[in-house]
């Protein structure tokens, strides 16, 4: 749980990445927050598959993080990258919002499936 903490102090502060929150940390500025926010989304999953694994049954082997987690960071990295698809006014060609598009829905509608034939139990 203690990994949790630290991975979800670490997500929330890349997700809220402004220049002004890096020159109060005296951490390197990101001419763009896109990059500090996706690995803040990806920190969030990886939160969320921690405590997720913390609280399921143990079994005799360790699975690792198991598929309830990849679909954990799967899902918050995906949507991260739609909202700023969507909302970050992002200069992109349209190659690239369509490259990029295609892979946030595909993660997103992959990893949906795959909850809900897990949560199916098959």
């Amino acid at each position: 749980m203690i990994d949790a903490v630290i991975n979800l102090i670490l997500g929330i502060l890349l997700l809220a990445y402004s220049t002004e929150l890096a020159r109060f940390l005296g951490v390197p500025i990101a001419t763009s927050a896109f990059y500090p926010n996706l690995l803040g989304a990806f920190f969030l999953g990886i939160t969320f598959a921690l405590i997720i694994e913390a609280y399921r049954p143990k079994q005799n082997a360790s699975n690792g993080l198991g598929l309830f987690g990849a679909i954990s960071i799967n899902l918050c990295g995906g949507t991260v990258l739609l909202i700023w698809l969507v909302l970050g006014n992002m200069d992109l060609p349209v190659r690239g919002m369509v490259f990029l598009c295609i892979i946030a829905l595909s993660v997103i509608l992959v990893s949906g499936l795959e909850f809900y034939l897990l949560s199916k139990g098959e």
